[in-house]
């Protein structure tokens, strides 16, 4: 009878021996990059899942051809992006995918339950509060007045990926915590009837405050992506202004880029 580790080395091999590395040696590209391209892409589309171990380096250099230091290179550069971790007495063991959002108006929640990356909230503050100069301009209403502010935290897989500061215009529609931490902003939106048709969106870069690595399950310094969007629906009502901050080991935006005519 196969033991519990004999069951996890078994599946962990299945798993990558149905996976194919194609390495090209005449390439100027580096043999490690390669491989560590390959399978970072095998992470990303589901075929090796959080939890699999790779094996050994010294089973994985023999089956490829490679030498263990280039092998060892390739885990590296992915244990440096977050996709893979070393535990003592395990392994090397997948740990997630990196989430690539595409830029278009739509919600963090439902991109991350579309890429089946199983997004989960912590509601941190739902309130009204009096808007500020930036929030009144960005949402056209007088300063001073009240508005909700909403603080999450978006996580996948049990782990922290986004903290999202929103603003709304009070009235606008009932903001139920507990609905907030299973479903989507949009969504809730789009149930009260409200049609978001455009928005305005500035992404950026920054380190990690202690606060922010702290909520993120960062090191402080660490590099952060930042987004702020005011969203507007079909009578062009400014709906929602969010300033939002992810973490750039798990996060990226995806751009499609189109030549004018």
């Amino acid at each position: 009878m196969a033991t519990t580790g004999d069951r996890v080395r078994g599946a962990t091999v299945s798993a990558l021996e149905s996976l194919d590395f194609v390495l090209d040696r005449t390439s100027p590209v580096p043999l490690y990059h390669q491989f560590a391209q390959q399978l970072e892409a095998a992470i990303e589309r589901g075929s090796l899942a959080p939890g699999n171990l790779l094996g050994n380096e010294v089973d994985l250099s023999v089956r490829l051809g490679l030498s263990r230091p280039t092998v060892r290179q390739a885990i590296q550069s992915l244990v440096d992006k977050g996709l893979l971790v070393r535990r003592r007495g395990v392994g090397t063991q997948v740990v997630h995918s990196q989430v690539k959002r595409p830029l278009e108006l739509s919600s963090l929640y439902d991109d991350l339950e579309t890429a089946g990356q199983g997004p989960t909230t912590r509601v941190l503050r739902n309130e009204l509060v009096p808007a500020t100069a930036d929030v009144s301009a960005a949402l056209g209403l007088p300063e001073g007045g009240e508005v909700a502010v909403l603080q999450r935290l978006r996580f996948t897989h049990g782990q922290p990926v986004a903290f999202l500061c929103n603003y709304l215009p009070a009235d606008l529609l009932e903001l139920d915590t507990a609905r907030l931490e299973s479903t989507g902003l949009y969504r809730m939106m789009r149930s009260a009837g409200i049609t978001l048709h455009s928005a305005r969106q500035t992404v950026g870069a920054r380190t990690a405050s202690p606060e922010e690595a702290a909520r993120l399950d960062e090191k402080e310094g660490a590099a952060l992506l930042t987004m702020q969007r005011t969203a507007y629906d079909d009578t062009g009502r400014a709906v929602e202004y969010g300033t939002h901050v992810y973490r750039a080991s798990r996060y990226a935006f995806d751009f499609r880029l189109l030549v004018r005519p």
